[in-house]
């Protein structure tokens, strides 16, 4: 496959989940995050394949060994270790323009086990220039603690999906998301702790522990516009804005642009700038004034007002000839992220400072994504 092929056909799939069913074809990959002292790496294996003209199947496994020092850890528990299991399977079922996925994905951790059911809906019309796309996924999560035996609750979410995509010229693709989703049950952490002022004792600035008390529901909203542009000489840029809200409080941008260009007849290479933004919770708060200063109280960091950078790039190298006669074609892929966090109400207490005073907090974070492709 010549490269400027293969860009195409990478950036139509990037906006567009025409009516076609996916190639054969088999992925392994190591993944990898380090930043804020946690560390996050494991393989993944995904194998799909078709049966005939009008179904196609896949399976994947997914690992997560985790270790964990981050600020939360270090201020309020100790340092830990665990591994996640995923795994997936998933159908796609063909029938003229029109495609429906089904599939099934179980998750297993020492404390936490998920269970998510998802099924999509994707018509090609006007001369499949145009792709509607609609969804649905049903999680059932039950919620543990380690240490802890009677310690058991349970998490729902509904998530309802809605999609367009377009091609309006030879160069321009676009495409349009909705998403809605529901969360009901024990939304929050069961380690994490708020602190407050400790008004008990003489010493100035001093802070007390006390549990996160979340609501039991959420409905968060999230709308998308993405583009991809074709340039000369087989190079593209992309482009898109998310902005998300939810009835906590929380309003959120994400930014991001992209190009993508090829190189000889084998490598495609691909940076990529990204921009988040983040408005508070409102029961959010890093130090409250009193115990039980609220109904609801929290101090996860992923709650607060932060914003963060990524800036990311990678490369693709297509294997023409991988010397297996039951592989036609392969590709090497790496790609990796560095983000930065910046926190605007949530402070370091690794810091030695009266209450309230600690600095902001602030990380870098590293994701690597290395992966092996084969189409047979």
């Amino acid at each position: 496959m010549q490269p400027y092929v293969f860009l195409f056909l990478f950036g139509l799939s990037w906006v567009l989940q025409a009516a076609v069913l996916p190639e054969d074809r088999a992925d392994a990959l190591y993944h990898s995050y380090d930043g804020g002292g946690v560390e996050v790496s494991g393989p993944s294996i995904l194998v799909r394949k078709k049966f005939g003209d009008s179904v196609s199947a896949s399976v994947n496994h997914y690992v997560d060994n985790v270790s964990s020092a981050s600020i939360d850890v270090l201020t309020s528990a100790s340092r830990y270790t665990e591994e996640r299991n995923e795994n997936s399977l998933s159908v796609d079922i063909l029938h003229n323009k029109s495609t429906i996925a089904v599939s099934l994905t179980s998750s297993k951790e020492s404390d936490f086990d998920a269970s998510t059911f998802s099924l999509g809906f994707t018509q090609d019309m006007f001369g499949d220039l145009t792709t509607v796309s609609m969804g649905f996924s049903r999680g059932d999560n039950e919620v543990g603690r380690n240490g802890d035996a009677d310690f058991d609750e349970q998490a729902d979410s509904r998530s309802y999906r809605l999609g367009v995509s377009q091609v309006f010229t030879k160069d321009l693709i676009v495409s349009f998301s909705l998403e809605s989703i529901t969360d009901e049950g024990y939304l929050n952490n069961p380690y994490r702790s708020v602190r407050y002022l400790d008004t008990s004792t003489p010493a100035p600035g001093d802070f007390v522990f006390q549990s996160e008390v979340y609501p039991r529901t959420r409905t968060s909203t999230a709308f998308s516009i993405r583009a991809r542009y074709f340039l000369e000489r087989h190079r593209a840029l992309s482009g898109g804005i998310r902005v998300f809200n939810d009835s906590w409080g929380i309003a959120a941008t994400t930014l991001e642009a992209g190009y993508t260009w090829p190189y000889e007849e084998k490598w495609i290479f691909e940076a990529s700038l990204r921009f988040y933004g983040q408005q508070k919770a409102d029961f959010y708060s890093d130090l409250f004034p009193f115990e039980n200063a609220q109904n609801f109280l929290a101090r996860d960091k992923e709650l607060s007002t932060f914003r963060s950078i990524t800036l990311g790039g990678g490369f693709s190298y297509e294997l023409n000839d991988s010397g297996w006669t039951w592989v036609e074609r392969g590709s090497l892929n790496f790609y990796l992220d560095h983000i930065i966090f910046d926190y605007d109400d949530f402070r370091d207490l690794t810091v030695s400072a009266s209450a309230g005073s600690e600095p902001l907090y602030s990380f870098n974070a590293n994701v690597i994504r290395a992966f092996a492709s084969f189409w047979f």
